[in-house]
């Protein structure tokens, strides 16, 4: 484990095992910790001889948590990834991430292709979180009060945060951060490996066909009777990513 400085940001990342490199992208509210390794993901990576590299994000897990938004906008988490892979000394290497580190993931691969192999976007699919919702969940998270909270998802997000001890603030400036969906004209000139991995049964990010099918053969995998957070750990998850990283050796 260590940390390093991202453009004045401390970051706070693990590393794992030799071979391919990897890098995990963890989703929002979460940590490595929480998204890799308690589920087992790291355990089944390092079985399959890979390189396993994953980071807390900025406001997350043992990184800094700055609360101006400011800190978070434009590609500021996107560079975390890069400047940790500099740091590191790794040139190119596998990617995945997990619903708001699969949108990470996903836009590091339009905005830096030669950078990575291949991709696994999980947990992102037809709908991303507008404007509307995402100040009903900043001003969850940032309340002093829970029970004014008058937004179902609000109510969600600031239960799902508390949980896992966040520092609130920072997670409301971090989804202040703003941002767009992707252009039809940028997923189309994709042009490495990608699988898509959604739960049959997540109503967060919705399906997960429009985004494969707008990817140059990009391949889609929906597990049955799963949601947002079940599908993490899923067997059947790990198993299709590990056979799509397996093409990329054999290549």
């Amino acid at each position: 484990m260590g940390t390093f400085d991202s453009d004045g940001v401390t970051i706070h990342y693990e590393v794992f095992g030799e071979g391919p490199p990897i890098i995990l992208v963890h989703g929002f509210a979460s940590s490595l910790q929480e998204n890799w390794v308690q589920t087992g993901w790291v355990k089944r990576l390092l079985s399959a001889g890979r390189h396993v590299v994953a980071l807390d994000c900025h406001g997350h897990g043992e990184s800094a948590k700055p609360h101006d938004p400011a800190a978070y906008a434009g590609e500021a988490m996107l560079g975390d990834v890069i400047r940790l892979m500099d740091h590191l000394g790794i040139a190119r290497a596998e990617l995945m991430g997990y619903s708001m580190g699969g949108r990470i993931a996903l836009d590091l691969i339009m905005r830096h292709p030669r950078r990575f192999h291949r991709a696994v976007l999980g947990g992102i699919g037809a709908v991303s979180t507008g404007t509307t919702e995402s100040s009903a969940i900043a001003s969850a998270l940032s309340t002093d009060d829970p029970s004014t909270i008058s937004s179902a998802v609000g109510r969600a997000f600031r239960w799902f945060a508390e949980q896992r001890g966040n520092d609130l603030k920072a997670l409301a400036a971090c989804i202040q951060r703003g941002r767009s969906g992707p252009e039809p004209e940028a997923l189309a000139a994709i042009r490495m490996p990608v699988l898509v991995v959604v739960g049959e049964k997540d109503d967060v990010v919705g399906r997960g066909d429009a985004l494969a099918a707008a990817i140059p053969g990009a391949r889609l995998v929906t597990v049955p009777e799963r949601d947002h957070l079940t599908v993490v750990p899923d067997r059947r998850y790990k198993e299709a990513v590990l056979s799509f990283l397996a093409e990329g050796a054999a290549e």
